[in-house]
């Protein structure tokens, strides 16, 4: 007899099924491209208190939670925060990784907490979906800014105001996307270790040195007058880095004085330059598409663009696997 959790996930997935083909023959797709100014709601946040700041915030992160979990790390803190931005309709990917890399039980002794982080979708039938969702899971974190691609920072920075708050004791956090594969055996024991001091003011992943993109058909198109400079300070892909769990705190004080940038990786460079924390390169890190080899997956941490399909096909070779050498 199937479990009540198993029903309930069968039941959900049909609701996804039908709520997507109805929303994909009936309503156009939205774009948002700026970000929710609240005026109507309180600095001073019910929910959240880093004491006292001198100066008055430039870019208050005056959002609610819509769907919390205050209480994850109460019984054990963890070594391990992923924090996996997705968006709405990609249930399936969120599943995916429910069931391979993201899975807090594969590891015994090593406490791993998983959340999917998410703005609020302008259709209220998708809200509602991942309401249900939430009740059944329990990893996933909402604030009440429009979801769209140009607000990722706030959805990076609503992370990192979590951590901070509800989580502050755990060792270390990751930030990822919803199409990357993580080697969690390399994440954990080769970067890691468990055994070893934790670090602090770390942070790390493929670290890239740029500058801004002026031309306005790019999807990484910056202002001139949004960001005057030349060149960004160093900054890691936002498919994937790893910090110490003090840095999510930095951040995000930081980020109340610092100008929002809709780019959430080369934001994040920028509140890292503030606090003089320099990010260090790591070539397991990839934020491009590879083809998948047994040996070539072996040797790196993260992998970009998997589908939910590939990444269970992926997870289940290199578990069956492990006792083969390359």
């Amino acid at each position: 007899m199937a479990s009540k959790v198993s029903c309930l996930y069968i039941l959900t997935v049909v609701c996804w099924a039908s709520a997507l083909w109805y929303l994909s023959i009936t309503r156009p797709t939205s774009s948002y491209t700026g970000h929710r100014q609240v005026s109507s709601i309180s600095i001073a946040r019910k929910n959240v208190s880093f004491g006292n700041i001198r100066t008055r915030p430039i870019n208050p992160h005056s959002f609610d939670f819509l769907i919390n979990e205050p209480n994850k790390c109460e019984k054990n803190t963890p070594f391990l925060v992923i924090l996996i931005s997705t968006t709405h309709k990609e249930f399936d990917a969120r599943q995916a990784i429910r069931e391979t890399w993201g899975d807090e039980n594969n590891f015994k002794g090593i406490k791993i907490a998983t959340l999917f982080l998410l703005g609020k979708n302008a259709d209220p039938v998708l809200n509602q979906m991942v309401e249900q969702e939430s009740q059944i899971f329990h990893d996933i974190i909402v604030e009440d800014f429009i979801d769209s691609y140009h607000n990722l920072t706030l959805k990076t920075l609503m992370g990192m105001r979590w951590v901070a708050t509800f989580c502050s004791k755990a060792k270390y956090v990751m930030k990822t996307d919803s199409d990357i594969f993580v080697n969690m055996d390399n994440l954990i024991y080769k970067l890691l270790k468990p055994n070893t001091k934790p670090r602090r003011r770390y942070f790390t992943g493929y670290v890239i040195n740029g500058g801004p993109i002026r031309d306005v058909r790019s999807k990484w198109y910056m202002p001139r007058d949004l960001y005057p400079d030349s060149n960004y300070p160093p900054f890691c892909s936002g498919t994937g880095y790893i910090f110490s769990a003090d840095v999510a705190e930095l951040i995000y004080k930081t980020s109340l004085h610092t100008r929002l940038l809709h780019l959430e990786d080369v934001y994040v460079g920028l509140c890292l330059r503030k606090l003089g924390i320099h990010p260090f390169q790591n070539s397991g890190f990839n934020h491009w598409k590879m083809a998948y080899s047994l040996c070539r997956y072996r040797r790196v941490i993260t992998v970009h663009q998997i589908t939910p399909e590939e990444m269970h096909r992926i997870w289940n070779d290199m578990s069956s696997k492990k006792h083969l050498r390359c």
